[in-house]
């Protein structure tokens, strides 16, 4: 098993959610790309991280 932590910064605003762009570390690609968090949870943060546990 490994685990990845996902740096995402605020990007837009929509109806009921926020949407986070994600920062590759340099010199890699997205792993995740765009995210899409609801409003009543992530309130006015501009910077979110999320854990992915991949299990082989």
């Amino acid at each position: 098993m490994s685990k990845k932590v996902v740096a995402f910064e605020f990007e837009k605003e929509t109806k009921n959610s926020v949407r986070f762009k994600e920062v590759p570390e340099e010199g890699t690609a997205p792993i995740v790309g765009t995210l899409y968090v609801q409003k009543w949870f992530v309130g006015n943060t501009k910077n979110i991280e999320i854990s992915i546990d991949k299990k082989d």
